[in-house]
């Protein structure tokens, strides 16, 4: 069985929280936690937060062990993007594109084939 558990909206460019959810995808979960307690980029308290909650609901609503689990997908998807305006020389203006993402983990608490 698995769990799933999703943050909307989060204010960090999807780019760079990709970079965080590669480096857990298929480790056990508290292998993952471990690895993004000590990652130093802003994602990966975010991240960390989305896999306790998938660790959570896996627990509580499905009854899983929660040290058999482990991280079966996790992805990135990219959200709306909000735009804003930074004022340039001789009266221009450049738009500055504030990227939101949407992140996905799912854990699992078996191998699959």
């Amino acid at each position: 069985m698995e769990a799933k558990a999703v943050a909307r909206y989060i204010r960090i460019s999807p780019r760079k929280v990709r970079q965080v959810v590669d480096l857990i995808r298929g480790k056990k979960l508290n292998e993952a936690l471990a690895i993004l307690r000590y990652t130093p980029k802003r994602a990966s308290a975010v991240v960390a937060k989305v896999v306790r909650s998938a660790a959570a609901n896996a627990e509580n609503n499905l009854q899983m062990d929660r040290d058999e689990l482990f991280i079966k997908a996790c992805y990135v998807d990219q959200g709306p993007t909000y735009k804003r305006y930074m004022p340039r020389a001789f009266g221009r203006a450049d738009v500055m594109r504030k990227r939101t993402s949407h992140i996905t983990v799912v854990v699992s608490d078996k191998k699959e084939g």
